[in-house]
């Protein structure tokens, strides 16, 4: 079956339609062939042992392929090891692959599954923006760091490989060798910084050990603060881990020895780590946007807090990534309310377009009500899979989407997914990473505060942090069964805000008389401020504060403005008021005039008493008057008090003019010691009293 509007040439399908091939696994998942013809791709013929007995159907399609440039994809995943190999001995590329066996057709719903195989199938020719890419440059030099004899060994088995050095935390049982081709050292690392390739470490209680052991292990000459470099670290001492979220850190090897086979696999991954590689960059920053700080005040550090291995760092008003550093979670994105760090391993318009044709696809194949399912593919994979073999499978209507992270899933997704037609959003998170998904709870959170404002009660954001197979399948089939929303079509953009609010007015839309603006928790990234006007001089302090420009001023008169929806609530302004007169005010406002910029103080222009230009406020002006003239010492005459009402041109002008421009009242004398002596005499009167 094929779906194209197109001309068709002689096999019945237009060369211009992806090709992709479907097999039912000997016959093991059901599928409706006129369900599958409404995903965007021509899937006829349906085999059932494409990689066995119709592997001739695989080679005539890869021949196809190569002579009309038509695209190819295989929809199974296990043997694409084999599907490949004889691409490249046929010296053809290699088709893309899909899962569509253990995400969707091995489920208890068996024929009931071809709508979310269509989706599948659809979303499998979805092309991501590829992010760009650094190198890390190795060059074998290996710290094992661990207790005893166990330490050495490993150190002794990687030196065929790498330039190794061990540290004992613990001599424990460690025995003198004969050799002696690794160098053996004890001390305790106590810091650590950097990444593969370009370590650095600093040990307390240093000292090498003795060429002349003979029985047991000694060292000498101890010391506190060395330090030293190298590209790899193994990590047996059973101790704190010397990173936070070690598992992303890239060249460090932290050994669970309880665990059997951990050692083996850290000295088998170790030991390919010299050399050149490749490494993506999962954020993007904008510093230009960043709302850290103006002038050395703090306003937003969401990225810094959020970060789990510190690779951000502040930078005076902006902030540093060290991309070296960074092991891709994206709880900056997700929490940065500008978008100055956006994340793109992928980009989050990649991800709300492939939502959209998840959904978009599921409807029009038949199914209803469907729930995204968002997971990382190292855990959510095996995870999928083990429901799909040994249990009953992911329901027919939830729709998986496989990321390299769901941490970085922000609530501009999770209302676009909503927007698109999901009836939930479930964003999969592996138990080991509990720690990292503050930002992720509190996005989900934010979303729900959106839609209970717009009179929708029914949560269906949700963070399930699962490793059980069957305790997934309960929590999916735990969800209230609720209609999906009734889909919007929209454009998601690079740009975090723009879509964020595109997704939130397209589910504004859908909600029947909904109000126009509607409360958010505090720290929310949207709202207004208010300015005292009783209190505020206009000094525009907090205009030139604003990261955003959603505060503006009238270079004709004395005004500041603010534009609502460019507002992050980032508390610069507040922070920045001499007066303290700002205060915020958490909410979103779905109206047009959240667009425009609307005047929240204005004044009347002092106009300068010689020329007429006019500077400053009135209000002020009269102030400075009321307060200064004929009490400073300055400004005790008419004359030197009409210089406050002047502009910087006249006053310095009418500043020559006068006699002794400099001039004040005579100045109180200096009292002495002579006077206060002089006072006692006098019986106690004071210096300068008019009782002698």
């Amino acid at each position: 079956m094929r779906a194209s509007d197109g001309p068709e040439d002689e096999r019945g399908a237009h060369p211009s339609v992806p090709k992709v091939l479907v097999c039912s696994c000997d016959a093991s998942m059901t599928l409706d062939v006129d369900t599958l013809a409404h995903a965007p791709v021509d899937v006829s013929p349906i085999f059932s042992q494409l990689c066995r007995t119709q592997i001739g159907g695989y080679e005539a399609a890869l021949d196809e392929a190569g002579q009309s440039g038509r695209s190819l994809c295989v929809a199974c995943t296990q043997e694409a090891p084999l599907f490949a190999e004889i691409a490249e001995e046929r010296g053809q590329p290699a088709p893309k692959f899909v899962n569509i066996r253990e995400r969707a057709g091995w489920c208890d719903a068996k024929g009931g599954a071809s709508p979310k195989i269509a989706a599948l199938l659809a979303d499998a020719l979805h092309e991501d923006t590829p992010a760009e890419l650094s190198t890390l440059d190795s060059g074998g030099i290996c710290l094992v760091y661990g207790r005893g004899q166990a330490a050495i060994d490993a150190g002794r088995r990687l030196s065929s490989r790498l330039s190794v050095t061990v540290v004992l935390s613990d001599v424990g049982d460690a025995m003198p060798d004969a050799s002696g081709d690794v160098p053996v050292f004890t001390g305790r690392i106590a810091r650590a910084g950097g990444v593969l390739g370009n370590f650095e470490v600093v040990v307390d209680g240093y000292a090498p050990m003795v060429p002349s052991s003979k029985d047991e292990l000694i060292f000498m000459m101890p010391r506190n603060g060395a330090s030293s470099k190298c590209d790899v670290i193994v990590d047996m001492s059973g101790g704190d881990p010397l990173f936070g979220s070690h598992e992303r850190r890239d060249g460090y090897f932290r050994v669970d020895m309880a665990k059997p086979g951990a050692l083996a696999d850290a000295l088998f991954d170790a030991s390919d780590l010299v050399g050149t590689f490749e490494k993506p960059l999962y954020v993007r920053y904008d510093p230009g946007i960043c709302a850290h700080g103006r002038s050395g005040k703090i306003g937003c550090s969401n990225c810094i807090d959020a970060c789990p291995v510190s690779a951000i760092t502040p930078n005076g008003d902006t902030v540093a990534i060290d991309h070296g550093v960074c092991g891709g979670c994206g709880n900056c994105s997700a929490s940065c309310p500008t978008g100055a760090v956006s994340y793109a391993f992928p980009m989050r318009s990649d991800v709300i377009s492939r939502v959209q044709t998840l959904v978009t696809t599921f409807h029009v194949a038949g199914g209803q009500d469907p729930i995204i399912l968002l997971y990382d593919a190292a855990h959510g994979e095996p995870l999928i899979a083990a429901c799909a073999r040994y249990g009953q499978g992911l329901p027919a209507h939830v729709l998986p989407l496989s990321l390299y992270t769901t941490t970085h899933i922000g609530h501009d997704v999770m209302a676009g997914a909503l927007a698109s037609g999901a009836a939930h959003v479930v964003c999969l998170v592996s138990p080991q990473r509990r720690d990292e998904i503050a930002t992720l709870e509190k996005e989900a959170s934010l979303t729900h505060s959106v839609t209970s404002g717009l009179g929708d009660a029914q949560r269906r954001v949700h963070v399930a942090i699962e490793d059980d197979p069957d305790a997934l399948r309960d929590m999916l089939d735990g969800l209230a069964p609720v209609a999906g929303l009734s889909a919007r079509t929209f454009t998601a953009t690079p740009q975090k805000r723009e879509t964020a609010r595109l997704a939130l007015t397209a589910l504004h839309e859908m909600s029947s008389g909904a109000p126009e603006v509607i409360a958010l928790p505090e720290a929310s990234p949207y709202g207004q401020i208010h300015i005292d006007t009783a209190g505020c001089t206009l000094c525009l302090a907090c205009v030139s504060a604003c990261p955003a420009n959603a505060l503006a001023d009238n270079p004709e008169r004395p005004q500041v403005a603010f534009t609502e929806a460019a507002c992050v609530q980032c508390g610069l302004c507040k922070t920045t008021c001499p007066e303290k007169v700002i205060t915020l005010e958490p909410r979103f406002n779905f109206s047009s005039a959240a667009l425009s910029p609307r005047v929240l103080n204005e004044e009347e222009p002092f106009e300068c008493i010689s020329c007429g230009k006019p500077f400053g406020t009135k209000s002020t002006i009269e102030r400075v008057m009321a307060a200064l003239a004929g009490k400073h010492s300055m400004f005790r005459e008419s004359e030197q008090a009409r210089v406050i009402q002047m502009c910087d041109d006249c006053r310095v002008a009418a500043m020559s003019e006068l006699e002794a421009p400099m001039a004040s009242a005579p100045r109180p004398a200096v009292r002495t010691t002579e006077d206060y002596l002089r006072a006692d005499e006098n019986h106690g009167d004071t210096p300068g009293s008019d009782t002698a």
